[in-house]
């Protein structure tokens, strides 16, 4: 009791302790929450439909998608690669979401059926001679499901197969979404339809055909200091035509310095000295030694190659040489460097080599080395492979290796190099056994195709580059310049004479990845995007380039929102100028022409004559004068009689013009209504292919946040 009472003499100090410790425990959880919120945006690298984009999800995709287009034979760069994977990976997510509203989707026996009739050009471009039927060039999908289930156990032997393991996968990816995208747009095209009224106008104006005498007054001949333009007009006509600058996402401009840090004269010396001795160093020294040593950015890869593992103009070098010889420094342009060729063989090899293998699995190298002996024995002796492969639970499929699956590496493992070379240089049934770091193998050669000269090359490549004291140099002239000119204005009038020269871009955005122009330039782009940039704020200078070889200082000089761009960019209000400077003179001009009632009237006026053939009304007219499409000229022509006068002047894109017909004629041509209103229907269906992705990418509201991401 006395315990209880004390107690209860506590209450209010309990209360308080206990308040707290669950304030702390809410607390916790709270901050960790917090934490983990910090954590998901930090990764969030944009959004489309609503849903997050995940950093480390979309750098797998992108993996994914810019070795399966290298593998294709694709050579854009791997920027260029890197936003055509963006470009497929948002609309694979819009038309994925589309397809489920409409209830659309691909099934695994529709992939299957596809694999089966091996027709559907993503998989007959395949460029793995092992996965065609040698017959048809049909894909084969026994060879696809066999290589699948014993892929785990072949690539311990050939490390290579991972690559094309994960080529595969990746097309099948893209045969189910391509598949997808072709049931979309055929229910888009069912959607889109023509009728008989509508397909006898088309063939009207397909088949109907004139000849006129035309004379025009071409815009140019007024000057354009004689045109009265004022605020209103130009307002007036961008409210009408306003549409044009809708603006998806915020645009900001800049003006901006951009420095090429390149080597100095000293530089270029001092590297061509010692790529001599490179030169001279290569018989002597071993090649791997020196390749190492001279600090190559490129590896030997000890196997002969194709001439297109070579930019052109070194390949040029490389095939004038005799074998043994060394050649160097040589300067390529094309990648500004230096280079020292050694060609150590030079013959004709199959670019494609069918093989199989038994892979001699043991607990020692030592036993895999016997087993492996064992093995080589017994198929010397006449031993079935297959039978012999199945005793070893190994199923010895054909597989094919073609030259392009390896000539582009990076760098080569002695395994891989003793597995290529033998295979080079086997012939058809032969068979060798491989002593591998991590056991034996037996190869037999199946067949050899398309025999090509290969190239065993060493090569040490080094950048002509500049040295720290010329980067120091360029950078502390270009800072100095900058800190004296803190203003847009100082800086577009002191540039010139200090050797810079300032640019200017008004549609900056963030989906662009950085800084048009500029490699490596997202760090520019963040600066120019950040919260706190405001107009005219001048950055710092930064350093940008794909060897961190190009500084960047930026002003920036607007800010459009999301919305429309305004009548007050430059760009904007150039081209809103020059519509109202065409229609004034227009008016001008037709007030001219006015009351005319013939060409000769009209050239009295000042037109120049002109005779135009052939104008129907299913195209724009093309006068060849003024390299200017006329739609309306085509119409006008259509609306009057053979041998008369246009009763109105005509504005036209680059002139105002009057005409007389002087023929008309019927083509010959039988009237099908099917046949044209399934043209009208698909020429419907091109004009809103582009709109229909335009609005979709925009009801999706997509947010690009990569420039945040290194």
């Amino acid at each position: 009791m006395a315990a209880l009472g004390k107690i209860r003499s506590k209450g209010l100090i309990l209360i308080c302790v206990i308040g707290f410790a669950l304030f702390a425990f809410v607390a916790e959880e709270m901050f960790r929450s917090c934490d983990s919120t910090r954590a998901e945006r930090s990764q969030r690298l944009g959004e489309v439909m609503g849903e997050k984009i995940n950093a480390q999800d979309y750098q797998k995709y992108v993996e994914e998608f810019v070795e399966c287009m290298k593998m294709d034979g694709q050579q854009a760069s791997d920027d260029q690669l890197r936003e055509g994977a963006w470009d497929y990976y948002i609309q694979d997510k819009i038309i994925t979401r589309e397809a489920e509203k409409l209830g659309l989707a691909v099934t695994d026996q529709e992939i299957n059926d596809i694999m089966t009739q091996g027709t559907n050009p993503l998989l007959v471009n395949i460029p793995i001679p092992d996965f065609h039927n040698q017959q048809t060039g049909r894909f084969d999908i026994n060879a696809y499901k066999q290589f699948m289930a014993n892929y785990e156990q072949a690539r311990m032997a050939n490390p290579q197969l991972e690559q094309v393991y994960r080529y595969l996968l990746f097309k099948e990816k893209q045969l189910r979404q391509s598949v997808l995208m072709q049931k979309y747009q055929t229910l888009l095209a069912a959607c889109v339809l023509s009728n008989p009224v509508e397909a006898e106008f088309n063939f009207n104006a397909e088949k109907l055909e004139s000849d006129v005498q035309l004379a025009y007054i071409d815009y140019r001949s007024i000057d354009d200091k004689d045109v009265k333009i004022a605020d209103a007009d130009l307002q007036k006509k961008y409210d009408e035509t306003k549409a044009r600058y809708a603006l998806p996402q915020e645009v900001r401009a800049i003006k901006y310095i951009q420095v090429k840090k390149v080597a100095s004269a000293a530089d270029r010396d001092n590297l061509f000295k010692n790529m001599q001795k490179a030169a001279a160093e290569i018989d002597s020294a071993g090649i791997d030694n020196t390749v190492r040593k001279y600090q190559s950015l490129t590896s030997y890869l000890g196997v002969p190659v194709s001439k297109n593992a070579f930019a052109a103009d070194l390949f040029a070098v490389i095939d004038s040489m005799g074998v043994g010889a060394v050649k160097g420094p040589v300067e390529m342009k094309s990648d500004n460097s230096f280079n020292v060729v050694k060609l150590l063989s030079k013959a004709s090899l199959p670019d494609s080599i069918q093989y199989r293998m038994i892979a001699a699995t043991a607990t020692t190298l030592d036993e895999s080395k016997t087993k492996a002996d064992s093995i080589l024995k017994a198929l010397q002796g006449g031993a079935d492979f297959e039978a012999l492969a199945k005793k070893y639970e190994q199923t010895a499929e054909k597989v094919w290796l073609t030259t392009r699956q390896y000539e582009r590496s990076a760098s080569m493992s002695k395994d891989n190099m003793d597995f290529i070379n033998a295979l080079n240089n086997l012939g058809v049934n032969e068979l060798k056994q491989i002593d591998m770091t991590q056991g034996s193998i037996i190869i037999q050669v199946l067949d050899r195709k398309n025999m090509i000269t290969k190239y065993d090359v060493a090569l040490i490549k080094r950048t002509i580059d500049f040295s720290d004291e010329t980067s120091h140099s360029i950078s502390d002239a270009f800072k100095q310049f900058v800190a004296a000119n803190q203003s847009i204005e100082a800086m577009e009038k002191n540039a010139a004479k200090a050797g810079y020269q300032v640019r200017e871009l008004s549609n900056v955005v963030t989906s662009a990845g950085g800084i048009q122009g500029v490699n490596n330039s997202k760090e520019a782009l963040r600066w120019v995007f950040n919260s706190d940039t405001k107009k005219g704020d001048i950055s710092e200078v930064i350093t940008c380039g794909n060897n961190q070889d190009e500084l960047i200082v930026m002003a920036l000089t607007d800010i459009y929102p999301e919305g429309y761009m305004p009548l007050s960019n430059p760009q904007v209000n150039q081209m809103v100028r020059q519509e109202v400077m065409n229609d004034k003179k227009a008016e001008i001009i037709m007030q001219k022409l006015q009351g005319v009632k013939s060409v000769a009237e009209a050239q009295q006026k000042g037109a120049k004559l002109l005779d135009v053939n052939q104008i129907t009304l299913a195209s724009a007219a093309f006068v060849p004068e003024l390299q200017s499409q006329e739609p309306a000229l085509s119409g006008a022509v259509a609306a009057t009689e053979k041998g008369k006068f246009s009763a109105h002047p005509v504005k036209g894109n680059a002139a105002v013009y009057t005409f007389l017909v002087k023929e008309r004629r019927q083509l010959e041509g039988k009237f099908d209504n099917s046949t044209y209103q399934q043209r009208a229907a698909q020429r419907y269906l091109g004009m809103i292919g582009q709109t229909f992705q335009n609005e979709l990418m925009k009801s999706a509201k997509v947010k690009d946040n990569r420039y945040l991401f290194m």
